[in-house]
């Protein structure tokens, strides 16, 4: 559990300089669980140290999985095969991460022993049905809080059939989930989505040797085909690029260069919203790293205008829409955020979230069910705000105060070391007038 801290934030007068940012999140998570999956030894490069992957390291080494860890973001995984898992002794804890959670619960279900999924008070909360239910239609055993729907949740694996699942919802954890566990059984698993969630599992379990098809409307999945170790490079999670985009956008006389970040298509939502919003955002440099695009992203003070974000963009940019907001508030005219509930079953309620800490500040801002209407173009008046244990939040609020008349007091910003390590250092550097 994190000590709650404090931090105040202070207008920016321009930013400057050159970012790298830390590796992608949801690929760390997917590169340990896979090369512990697969047989032999697999080099990962440009891991992030986050607590979140930090909680799904911890978890497969609980599994018997073999770690050498070479430097701050190189680690050596001597993987078991699909059938080298032992059970774990004692619970499983994901701590605040909703992806080791849900993801290992695939993983759990297929495998012939029982375990115990539990996390940290927010992930407690957060709902574990769209995962546990069509994992039981599978014909997995699992027993949790709330009529299976929260943790702690256990597992008593083995025993699944393949399925066709038609997903409510476009989510990756979901379909990972299935795939996971559809691929250690005989037979095909299919699953469709009413929108192409983002695409990384599919990517890397190809490159380790799955036997994927991704097709319009879904993916499938044959089971019992053995992975190989290979080595993963992570490229920069475009999702802790996006403070830094936004706050060179929405902060005058800025340029930052964020280097070797991944433009993943299923991923880059927040890029071409804020293109639409007006923002100057150039990718140079553009090339393939372990089967992900990568760029350098250079941004540019811009003025930005409001739009309407909603349908297919909704999936590519789910994690960003925080960061979003504070660029709709810094945008001249009105910008209407729909299709976007998913927002209320992240790690708080990000909709009700960010209209109250924005509204605090004095942004026009009203929450939809499904999302929020935002008049943009009034300067904020800083103040004191909470981010509700919620990285996203504190980090939002963070690039709001760049560009705020005073000075911003965030509450509870502890939390942002769940993904992003070492964001207020680098806020700090480029914040230095020049």
């Amino acid at each position: 559990m994190h000590k709650a801290e404090s931090r105040t934030v202070s207008p920016a007068k321009g930013l400057h300089g050159e970012i790298v940012v830390p590796g992608d999140k949801s690929i760390s998570h997917r590169a340990i669980m896979f090369a512990s999956l697969a047989q032999g030894e697999s080099r990962i490069r440009g891991l992030l140290r986050g607590e979140d992957c930090l909680s799904t390291l911890a978890a497969f080494k609980s599994l018997g999985i073999d770690v050498v860890e070479k430097a701050d973001d190189e680690l050596i995984i001597h993987g078991r095969g699909l059938e080298g898992l032992q059970e774990p002794t004692d619970v499983v804890d994901c701590g605040n991460s909703g992806t080791t959670m849900r993801l290992m619960s695939g993983i759990l279900a297929a495998q012939p022993f029982f375990s115990v999924l539990t996390g940290d008070q927010y992930l407690r909360k957060r709902p574990m049905g769209r995962v546990i239910n069509p994992l039981a239609g599978m014909g997995a055993k699992i027993l949790g809080r709330d009529d299976n729907t929260k943790a702690p949740f256990a597992i008593d694996g083995g025993g699944l059939h393949p399925t066709e699942y038609h997903s409510p919802i476009a989510s990756a954890q979901v379909k990972s989930a299935l795939l996971l566990a559809g691929m250690q059984i005989e037979g095909t698993t299919t699953v469709y989505e009413p929108h192409l969630s983002r695409d990384h599992s599919e990517r890397m379990l190809r490159s380790f040797g799955a036997d994927l098809e991704s097709f319009s409307g879904g993916v499938r999945v044959t089971g019992r085909v053995n992975l190989q170790g290979c080595d993963v490079e992570v490229p920069g999670d475009i999702s802790s690029a996006a403070y830094f985009l936004v706050a060179g956008l929405i902060v005058p006389d800025s340029e930052l260069l964020l280097k070797n970040v991944g433009v993943n298509p299923t991923r880059s939502g927040i890029i071409d919203i804020l293109q639409q919003m007006g923002g100057s955002i150039e990718l140079t440099n553009q090339r393939e790293l372990s089967g992900e695009p990568v760029a350098d992203l250079l941004v540019k003070s811009s003025h930005l205008h409001g739009i309407d974000i909603g349908g297919s963009l909704i999936p590519r940019a789910i994690d960003e829409f925080p960061v979003v907001s504070v660029a709709a508030a810094y945008a001249t005219g009105v910008t209407t955020i729909r299709d976007a509930k998913e927002l209320r079953v992240k790690e708080t309620d990000r909709i009700a979230a960010m209209c109250e800490t924005l509204g605090t500040l004095g942004a026009d801002i009203e929450p939809r069910e499904d999302g929020m209407q935002i008049v943009g173009g009034k300067a904020l008046s800083g103040g004191r705000v909470n981010s509700f244990g919620d990285h996203r939040i504190a980090m939002s609020m963070a690039i709001a105060a760049l560009a705020s008349v005073t000075e911003i007091e965030i509450k509870d910003t502890a939390c942002t070391e769940t993904s992003f390590p070492g964001f207020w250092n680098l806020l700090t550097l480029i914040s230095k007038d020049a």
